[in-house]
């Protein structure tokens, strides 16, 4: 029981430190859409395309972000560093 506890006041502390990160901008982004991310697709994308990583972006990747409706910050890459799959 005290796990569970510790483990949901430090989820809502990380979650609410998460909150003061957002620009307003972003904030207007996100109301817009019913979720934080389109699909799966579009979370393995973020998450393996964090800020300050080199980016990692497929041709599948453009092409489902296309599908998909992808929202958020654009990763912009040159051609020769799309990866081919």
């Amino acid at each position: 029981m005290r796990s569970r506890i510790l483990t949901s006041m430090l989820l809502g502390t990380v979650m609410l430190g998460a909150v003061g990160c957002a620009t307003s901008e972003e904030w207007a982004e996100w109301k817009g859409h019913n979720a934080h991310f389109a699909s799966g697709n579009h979370v393995g994308f973020s998450f393996r395309n964090r800020e300050g990583a080199q980016p990692q972006v497929r041709r599948t990747d453009m092409a489902m972000a296309q599908t998909e409706s992808w929202w958020g910050k654009a990763i912009t890459v040159s051609a020769e560093q799309i990866i081919q799959n």
